[in-house]
């Protein structure tokens, strides 16, 4: 870590991307935010994911302000999934 500069660790766009860039936390999120209660058993998730802690997910209020972004970012996929696969 001696080795990073200070800010890049002071980044916000780096420690956002460091804590969702994953392949399933965008995921969870958005499958919280999907269900009507915004919680989540492991086992009601499981079929559609392997790769989560077995433990009750819920969406907190800091998830909840992430979301229309999330959704921002799905619709911007969707709209370009073409292009971003082929290119």
């Amino acid at each position: 870590m001696a080795d990073i500069k200070a800010e890049y660790l002071a980044c916000p766009i780096r420690q956002v991307v460091s804590r969702f860039g994953d392949k399933w936390s965008m995921l969870v999120l958005y499958m919280l935010h999907t269900n009507e209660t915004g919680v989540l058993r492991f086992n009601e998730i499981r079929h559609l994911m392997t790769d989560c802690s077995q433990k009750m997910l819920s969406l907190t209020e800091t998830g909840r302000s992430l979301m229309p972004a999330i959704i921002a970012l799905i619709d911007w996929g969707k709209e370009h999934f073409d292009e971003v696969v082929t290119d």
